[in-house]
């Protein structure tokens, strides 16, 4: 009996030293993986006299970042999205200076592959912002094309 009280104090001592490592070792797996999800992609459309950026910051399903519309004789547009992921699709607000004027309407891209297909849909005016009436009846119908590249 003398002999067990040791062992279970060895034996207990040992399996604390054993969790407390496991313990380090997750905390800092979550550390690297915190990290690991600040993704930067940047996004370009060409098409003729037609051009389109967007540089966005992915993190734990919100998306930051900056978006430029530079299409031939309309309104050049410049301004900030913020917004979420779902799945393959990004929904997000994008405020713009145009003509001195500061908007808000809501954007959505679809990802493939390397690309992110804006959609397209009938719009209302809510609180001063345009709106898609109904996300999931938007037309991705491949007129708006970013594809990735590498951020400079």
């Amino acid at each position: 009996m003398r002999n067990i009280i040791p062992i279970l104090a060895i034996f207990t001592s040992a399996m604390m030293a054993c969790q407390s490592n496991n313990t380090k070792t997750t905390s800092t797996d979550s550390k690297v993986a915190e990290t690991d999800t600040n993704l930067k992609q940047c996004f370009q459309y060409i098409n003729k006299k037609d051009t389109a950026s967007l540089n966005l910051v992915t993190n734990k399903g919100t998306v930051n970042g900056v978006l430029s519309y530079n299409l031939f004789e309309k309104d050049k547009n410049n301004g900030s999205v913020a917004g979420i992921v779902k799945g393959d699709t990004i929904i997000a607000d994008y405020t713009f200076q145009s003509e001195g004027t500061t908007s808000t309407r809501q954007v959505v891209w679809l990802k493939k592959n390397d690309q992110l297909i804006e959609g397209f849909g009938d719009v209302e005016e809510v609180k001063g912002k345009m709106k898609f009436k109904n996300t999931s009846s938007l037309r991705f119908d491949q007129s708006i094309v970013f594809k990735r590249f590498i951020c400079n």
